[in-house]
């Protein structure tokens, strides 16, 4: 059984986990042919949700790809659009 301590302690580090800027590979070094919106968000210096408004709207500069409810940016179409060559 957790003591209350141990259950504090716990959510504390889930919290911590939770907020934790997620890291990404520079997109130099990305060998995923796709990659998530957090992760096109990053690479683009957008919000998640703009990347979200983009694929509704589809007006944004680049379209995602629909896998069921998520959406899959094309790491090339990214490179391409900042200029970042192999």
């Amino acid at each position: 059984m957790l003591t209350t301590t141990q259950a504090v302690n716990h959510s504390q580090e889930t919290r911590r986990a939770a907020t934790a800027p997620q890291s990404f590979p520079p997109l130099e070094l990305e060998t995923r042919p796709t990659v998530g919106t957090a992760a096109a968000a990053y690479y683009l210096h957008k919000q998640q949700q703009t990347m979200r408004i983009y694929a509704c709207r589809e007006n944004g500069p680049i379209r995602p790809i629909r896998v069921g409810a998520h959406l899959h940016w094309k790491t090339d179409d990214i490179r391409q659009l900042l200029g970042v060559s192999l």
